[in-house]
């Protein structure tokens, strides 16, 4: 941001200080003379003008010798500050030995109150200019309150004072040693008096600096603020800070994951381990959401190679570059094979299991918006149900030790298609793991995770910097969410557990409500909703019906009395199988139905299916819209 100040020359500004200081330093020599013996006594010869001229000089040149010239006026701080003073000194003893030099009339006390006046005329009207500017009259600082007053909360006021940005208004801090008083100038208010900031300053930031927070705490903070609807903003973790990866100042948006999070559990060493470490690993669908971060995790397992597989060239470029960057930042050396390609090909995967060794397979690669899904059926089922089919009879027929499938919790009673073909690749693993050969198959069930793609914390804070309106299929829609970085790490440890065939559920905490949702994170980005309470707001909220396929709340188990593992977030679920004969009968009907293209058999094959898919009454429209379209 440039200033009206900052637009003024440097040379025009130092003519400027140069003539107040020598206005400064006239007027407080003859207003020395005329409090010490008055106006009538004042009587000033050549020694006494010839001692003015003297000390004129030598303050000029002390203060330009000193570099009072070359400091920025509107840093002005108590450092610059006792600089003038010790020069102003040295001044006033030269005021009294060119009094002796010259016989000049210079009785003792003229000196001390030169001294008096100069300070003030000088150093203080310097320390006003900085205060002036520090309030923001000549810029246009936004006004931000700083909570915590401990040693982070000073750092970060230090480093705004240096920069044009934010103009600190005042610390919040719980700790009752620092309530109620003053801090670098600012007063230290109780984090529950937040209002009283609010009814005074209106609108402003928060910025909450608090290192090494863990995520409970960092809730409640975060908690406790939004319902103000202030803008939320963090220091970096002190780690980043200590290593110089980032400075203090560098704040970033509290985010949903802040808000949501829940205290990470110690990930067990032995687990994650287990299934990377000097082996050869493979992920499909490197290139999505949870893709990434499991390719992420994996590269910090030691694997021995990794092949990262996505049909998506341009995803595929994307992590390839992002890991090839970790490993240089980290001076790894690890092998790293992007491959493009389709798991619906089997000889393909069955050619990468062979030429690379693959030891481990994360399958990630699905189509997973269930709109989408239920408006390209066969395309889903393609990838879902057969995708899998080919990718874990290849895995079998190559050796592979084991294959972990990325399953959802739209798999438990599905309303819509893209949960059936989740459900069915469950079952398609399940059987091929009675068969007799060597690889283990294991599935790992998880609800929605913050920030993937298609997710609705993405879309909402899209919508709110586009002013709304934000969309919301329905008033009680309920979902579980995970962050991505933690859904990875159990998906890892998870996948060591099986013995095969194996349903692992994920402990996805309490379930949110996505209107709740809307209303925090529009709160974080200090806005409001425009409802009936508040007809003022600054969002609205649109309401647009549920989807085909949706349902207004997910489950994880189908069956009950899920078993407890020794890892405290994951579940063995106890569920129903279906004989290899049965789903191989099953796999070929579908297929049948996808050579003629026909939609409506294919829904109908999936409702006869185990798998307990029941449309809803959206998906029944599109059922007949697919009869109109066929019809036509």
């Amino acid at each position: 941001m440039i200033r009206r100040i900052d637009l003024i020359p440097s040379s025009i500004k130092l003519i400027t200080i140069l003539t107040y200081d020598l206005f400064s330093i006239f007027s407080a020599f003859f207003l020395a003379y005329f409090i010490r013996v008055g106006f009538e006594g004042v009587s000033f010869s050549w020694p006494e003008i010839s001692v003015f001229f003297v000390i004129t000089v030598s303050t000029l040149t002390l203060f330009y010798y000193f570099d009072v010239y070359s400091s920025v006026v509107r840093y002005f701080n108590a450092k610059s500050f006792l600089r003038i003073q010790i020069l102003l000194i040295v001044t006033t003893i030269i005021f009294y030995l060119a009094g002796i030099a010259f016989d000049a009339l210079v009785p003792r006390s003229v000196p001390i109150i030169f001294l008096v006046i100069t300070s003030i005329m000088i150093a203080g009207a310097r320390g006003l200019v900085g205060v002036i500017t520090d309030k923001h009259w000549f810029d246009e600082r936004e006004g931000v309150v700083i909570y915590g007053a401990s040693n982070a909360g000073r750092q970060l006021m230090h480093a705004l004072s240096l920069g044009n940005k934010y103009q600190p208004l005042a610390f919040l801090d719980e700790k009752k040693r620092y309530q109620d008083r003053t801090v670098l100038g600012l007063k230290v208010f109780s984090h529950v008096k937040i209002n009283q900031l609010v009814n005074k300053y209106g609108q402003f930031k928060v910025l909450i600096a608090v290192p090494q927070v863990d995520p409970i705490r960092l809730k409640q903070i975060v908690s406790s603020l939004e319902p103000f609807a202030l803008e939320l903003l963090i220091i970096p973790s002190m780690s980043d800070i200590v290593s110089g990866k980032r400075t203090i100042d560098e704040l970033r948006e509290v985010s949903v994951d802040d808000l949501l999070g829940r205290k990470a559990v110690e990930p067990i060493a032995e687990l994650l381990s287990a299934n990377i470490s000097d082996k050869v690993v493979m992920v499909s669908g490197a290139g999505g959401s949870i893709g990434k971060e499991l390719c992420r995790q994996i590269v910090q397992h030691k694997p021995r190679k990794l092949v990262l597989l996505d049909v998506c060239e341009a995803f595929l470029y994307e992590i390839n570059q992002e890991i090839n960057e970790f490993l240089l930042d980290h001076q790894t050396e690890l092998v790293v094979e992007p491959l493009i390609g389709n798991v619906q090909s089997g000889m393909l995967m069955s050619h990468i299991f062979h030429k690379y060794k693959v030891q481990t397979i994360y399958h990630a690669a699905a189509y997973k918006h269930v709109p989408m899904v239920e408006h390209n059926v066969i395309a889903g089922i393609a990838n879902n149900v057969l995708g899998t089919y080919e990718i874990a009879q290849a895995a079998i027929y190559c050796e592979v030790e084991t294959f972990v499938l990325i399953s959802t919790d739209k798999a438990v009673r599905p309303t819509n298609v893209m949960g059936a073909t989740k459900r069915l690749a469950e079952l398609i693993l399940q059987g091929l793991a009675k068969k007799d050969h060597d690889t283990r198959f294991v599935m790992v069930r998880f609800g929605n995770v913050l920030g993937s793609s298609g997710s609705v914390v993405p879309l909402f804070k899209k919508q709110i910097k586009k002013g709304g309106p934000i969309t919301i299929t329905h008033p009680e829609i309920i979902r579980y969410f995970m962050t991505i970085p933690e859904a990875a790490q159990l998906v890892l440890q998870a996948g060591a557990m099986g013995t095969g065939g194996d349903v692992f559920v994920l402990d996805m905490g309490k379930p949110v409500k996505i209107v709740d949702l809307a209303y925090k994170m529009t709160h974080l980005m200090g806005l409001t909703i425009k409802d009936d309470k508040n007809p003022d707001g600054d969002i609205v909220i649109k309401y647009t019906g549920l989807r085909p396929g949706e349902k207004l709340y997910e489950e994880l188990l189908i069956g009950n009395q899920p078993k407890k593992t020794f890892h405290k977030r994951i579940l063995r679920a106890n569920e129903h199988s279906v004989p290899w004969p049965d789903v191989a009968k099953m796999i070929s009907q579908l297929t049948d139905a996808m050579r003629d293209e026909d939609v409506l058999k294919i829904k109908e094959l999936l409702m006869d299916f185990p798998l307990e898919y029941r449309p809803n009454a959206s998906s029944s429209d599109t059922e007949k819209q697919d009869k109109t379209l066929i019809a036509s």
